[in-house]
C-alpha cells in the first residue's frame, strides 16, 4: 500500500505486530497478505496474488512476501509475526529468524516434535492436560528436519473444545499467547473486504496481476 512505509515508521516506536493470512479474491485466485495491527484493526501492508485455493500457498511465496515487507521496516525495530497453521513451515521460520523477527504461529496437532530425546505428535501434549493450564516445552525440534530449537505451547482455554498448539521463538509463553490473541483482528479486515465492503471474492477477474492492483 502507498502508506505502508510511512505507517510502519510511525508505529516503529513500539513492537510491530504483523499478521500473515490468505484470502480468496476474484475467480480462482487467492491473495497472500501481510497486515500490521493498529488500534484493534489489521491494516494491509503488502500482498501477492496467485491462482489457486485458499491456504494453498507455496512456502517460497511466504518468504517472498516477508522479504518485501522487511524492506519497509526501519532497522532495529522489534517485530512479531502471527500466523495460522498455513505458515508454520521451517523455511519461513528460518527467514523470520534471519530478519531478527519474533513469531507465534499456530500449528497442527499432528506435527511431529522431538523433546528430551523423545519423538511424538503435538496432540500427545493435549492428551495429558485438562482445559485451563498453559503447557510450554522449551528446546523443541519440529518436523522430520528437526528444525529448532523452538518453544511449543499448548494453550487450552476453559470453554473451548480443543487446545491451540503454538510454535514460537519468544522466551515468554504468556506473552506469546497474549500476542497470538491479536490475530483475531484479521477478521475485521476480512469483513470489510467481503461481507461489509468491496466483495472482492465475488469479482469475475481471474488474472492475478490485475487482481493485485485492486488495492
Amino acid at each position: 500500500m502507498p502508506y505502508a512505509q510511512v505507517l510502519l515508521a510511525q508505529l516503529a516506536l513500539h513492537t510491530l505486530v504483523l499478521i500473515m493470512d490468505g484470502s480468496v479474491v476474484g475467480r480462482g485466485c487467492v491473495a497472500l497478505m501481510m497486515h500490521v495491527v493498529y488500534k484493534g484493526r489489521a491494516l494491509p501492508l503488502a500482498w501477492q496474488v496467485r491462482q489457486g485455493k485458499k491456504d494453498h500457498f507455496p512456502e517460497d511465496l511466504h518468504v517472498s512476501l516477508v522479504k518485501q515487507v522487511h524492506t519497509l521496516i526501519p532497522q532495529g525495530v522489534s517485530v512479531v509475526v502471527l500466523g495460522d497453521g498455513a505458515f508454520d513451515g521451517t523455511t519461513l521460520q528460518h527467514t523470520w529468524e534471519d530478519a531478527h523477527w519474533s513469531y507465534v504461529v499456530r500449528t497442527w496437532s499432528t506435527l511431529t516434535v522431538m523433546w528430551n530425546g523423545e519423538r511424538f505428535r503435538c496432540e500427545i501434549v493435549a492428551a495429558c492436560i485438562k482445559p485451563g493450564p498453559l503447557v510450554a516445552l522449551t528446546d523443541v525440534h519440529v518436523t522430520a528436519a528437526a528444525y529448532g530449537p523452538v518453544r511449543l505451547l499448548c494453550c487450552w482455554a476453559k470453554g473451548y473444545q480443543e487446545p491451540l498448539h503454538l510454535i514460537t521463538n519468544l522466551a515468554s509463553a504468556d506473552k506469546a499467547c497474549r500476542l497470538y490473541a491479536k490475530r483475531f483482528r484479521i477478521e475485521t479486515f476480512v469483513s470489510d473486504q467481503k461481507s461489509r465492503g468491496f466483495h472482492v471474492h465475488k469479482s469475475h477477474l481471474s488474472e492475478p496481476t490485475r487482481l493485485a492492483r485492486l488495492g
